[in-house]
Parts: C-alpha cells; structure tokens; sequence
C-alpha cells in the first residue's frame, strides 16, 4: 500500500517532529487539555475496597481500550482518596513506572474508573483535538516523548508534568483527525490481527515442545516397547525395562542456593543465574546479572557449578525450568535456585529433561497449590519420581529431545522475529499518519 504526501509542508520547529503538513495547526498539549491524577485509598480500610469503581493502575494498561481494572474501590474509597471519578472518553497514560524505560502506555477509557497515583487522565478539548488522534499520537512518537518528558534524577522512570504540558502538538482539523482515526484503526487492526496469529503459533510450538519432551523422558522412542505401571500416579506407564528412582539417588549432588540477595556489579566477571534467566532446558546468558569475585566466592560457598550441572528455579513465577550450566568457575546460583550433580545411573542431560517434565512439574504443584508466591520445598524436590532407563538409552532420548527441542525453538524464534517486524511497521505506519508523512484524508477501507 503505497499512500501520498501532502502538497505542501512546513517546518514544525520542533528537532524530533521535523516537518509537518502546512495546514496543520501550532499548537501545546496544555492549551487543548487538562490533566487530573489519581491516588490510593487506605488499603487497611474494607470498606474502601471491592466496589464497582475500576481503579486503574499501570499493570492495567495492556489494551487501548480500558473497560474494567484488575482492582476496584468503593464510592465511600473514592471519596476518602486523592482518586476523582474519570468519566468515559479520556486519555489515560502512565507516568511512573519502570514501563517507562521503554513505552508510554495510553488508553481511551470507555467506562468510569478511578485512578492510582501513577497515572494520567488527559481530557482533550473536544473542538480542537480527539483523544483517539492524541493517544495515537503519544504511540507512534513513543521514543521520541520518552526522551522529551523524561523527569531527571527520578528514583523510577517518570514523566515530568511541565514537560508533558508544554509539548508541542501540530493538529490537524477534527474531520482530519477523524480520518487518521479511521484509518489506523482499519490498518492497525489488519497488523494485530496477523500478530496474533504469530502469537497462536508460539503457543502450539511451545505445547509442542513440553509434550516431546514429556513423552520421551516417561515413555521413550520405540513406540512398540512393552509398558508397566510405574507405581507413580504422575509418571503413569512406562517401558517394561526401565527403572523408577527419585532425585536424590539420581544426583550426587542436591545444593540449595544461599539465602541471600546477590550485590550485583555492573563490570563483574562472574554471572548469576536467577529464574529469570532459565527456561525449558535453555540457560539465557546474554541476560544476566553479573558480580565481583568475592561475591562470587560467597555464592559458591557450598559448591561450586562446573560444566554440565543442572540448575532448577524453585520459587517464583517461573518455578519449574531446568538447564545445564555450560562451562565452569563462571557461573553462581541467585536467589530461589537449586543444582544438582548427575550420579553415573543419570546421565546429566537427561536428568535435565526429564526435570522440564510435566509429570515432574505437577509433583511439584502440590506445594504450590493456594500460594501467592510459588515456592517448592527442598525435601519436594529431593523425592521427585524420575523415570530412569539404561544410561545408554537416556543419551539417546537426550540426543533426540536436542533435535527436536532445535527444530520448534528455529520455527519460534521466525515467529518472535515476524512479530517484531509487524509491530516495527505499525509503529512506523502510526507515525506517520500522525505527523503527516503520509496523507490518509478520504480513506475508505477496500
């Protein structure tokens, strides 16, 4: 879709808006709205919470469009709160929170909430400029306004009140406004869509990589092998030659991490492996937290993580995953992490598998069950039931399960690329629309 500029444009004084249409009006954002803020009702007071009024905070703010908040408060909460009741129609933007670092999220509100005290609403003066046009506005120059309402010296990503009040803001006449509207709904709409279909696929390849790998750790590769009961409800069947042992007679070594937080260095050598850093038999490295040498002594203080050893997230909300450390005297255990040493009936890559397991993981959903904040007990952990075929046999499940595991991560990885290449163009279509580079006026959709 090739669209055409405007016929004549003219400098809009501003360095990061460059040149904008002729016709388009000079304008500040504080001329043509106002701004209101939001607070938080006494959360030690009942009767201020669990009311029908949407309290929008920044964990809210995921769609553009706002009908409801994970929380609500009351009417007495509102009125015993800095919160004011945001009717329908404003624009709603996050100005404190670590999101910053990177987005602006906004929203239109189509429903009456209130707000927490990291939030804006942005009432727009009706007559010279639409929400939708100016939330759009905020998404497609969303690097450029990180950088222009950037508070300095704030403990946490914020943006600065006189900054957002001051910026300018070229507007196009409202019926214009009304056709930008309208045509980024239509494109965005066509981009979201074939997201989401990349997001679909994501979905099965990751379901498709826990079943192979859960069905080659408990029932092996020759689908004609003769089964038996394994005794464990969670492992079920599996084949008639191979053994049940549990983690503690399958590791030499089972060592809980340290019970303190890491001091972490910018510059250090040395890198901890955290939860966030493992997933489904892959250790992330380029994402890690580093320290010094002495911290690193105290991090090895029970044992050392040499080439080979397996590493496991006990607590959290990515409790679960397993990988193998790749080399030794590198790496050191953070917070809510495990290690284990394969004994010689285990072949290391193996035990790693087969601890991404379902039916590994649902042995350790029974300490889970209710809580706020996952956590599975070392004594759990060390009586986990594990499958345990001829060591020949386990390496070449463990052979089989890296090709496989290859194959889906190649065709997820095309996945997270094609979706960053749509939203690269949705960005870039909105920006344009929204600073006149591309003129959508008599849009109609084929």
């Amino acid at each position: 879709m090739r669209l055409p500029r405007y016929p004549a444009y003219r400098d809009s004084g501003t360095a990061w808006l460059g040149r904008v249409p002729a016709h388009w009006a000079p304008n500040k954002l504080k001329y043509v709205a106002t701004f209101s803020g939001g607070g938080t009702p006494n959360r030690d007071v009942p009767a201020y919470w669990n009311g029908d009024i949407p309290w929008v905070s920044p964990k809210d703010m995921k769609a553009e469009s706002i009908q409801g908040a994970e929380e609500c408060i009351t009417a007495v909460g509102l009125s015993n709160s800095t919160a004011n009741l945001i009717e329908p129609g404003h624009v709603l933007m996050v100005v404190r929170s670590g999101i910053l670092k990177h987005t602006i999220p906004v929203a239109i509100n189509h429903v009456p909430v209130a707000l927490n005290q990291d939030m804006k609403a942005i009432s727009m003066d009706r007559a010279k400029c639409e929400p939708t046009f100016f939330a759009r506005w905020v998404q497609g120059l969303n690097d450029d306004l990180l950088l222009a309402w950037a508070k300095q010296g704030a403990t946490v990503e914020s943006i600065e009140q006189a900054y957002l009040a001051d910026t300018p803001l070229p507007l196009p006449p409202i019926a214009e406004q009304r056709d930008i509207c309208r045509f980024l709904d239509h494109e965005t709409a066509k981009i979201d869509g074939l997201i989401a279909e990349q997001e679909k696929l994501i979905a099965l390849l990751a379901e498709k990589r826990q079943a192979t790998i859960s069905h080659a750790v408990t029932r092996g590769l020759n689908p004609q092998a003769p089964m038996k009961d394994s005794g464990v409800p969670w492992l079920g069947e599996v084949p008639a030659h191979w053994g049940v042992t549990r983690l503690k007679y399958a590791a030499d070594a089972v060592v809980d991490c340290p019970h303190e937080t890491p001091t972490y260095a910018d510059d250090g050598a040395y890198r901890v492996i955290r939860t966030a850093d493992v997933s489904e038999g892959r250790l992330h490295v380029e994402a890690m937290f580093a320290v010094a040498e002495h911290e690193f002594r105290q991090r090895i203080r029970r044992m050392s993580l040499e080439k080979g050893d397996v590493v496991y997230g006990r607590e959290g909300e990515r409790w679960g995953f397993a990988a193998q450390v790749p080399e030794s005297d590198v790496f050191c255990l953070g917070q809510r992490m495990m290690q284990f040493r394969a004994a010689a009936c285990m072949h290391a890559r193996f035990l790693m598998w087969q601890l991404n397991a379902q039916s590994t993981y649902r042995q350790g959903q029974v300490d889970t069950v209710g809580a706020t904040s996952p956590h599975v007990n070392v004594s759990t952990i060390k009586n986990y039931a594990l499958s345990e075929p001829p060591v020949g046999e386990q390496i070449e499940i463990s052979s089989f399960l890296d090709a496989e595991t290859v194959k889906l991560d190649r065709l997820d990885s095309e996945a997270q690329r094609t979706i960053l290449l749509l939203r690269e163009r949705r960005s870039a279509l909105i920006a344009a629309a929204v600073t006149g580079q591309i003129d959508v006026r008599g849009f109609t959709a084929a």
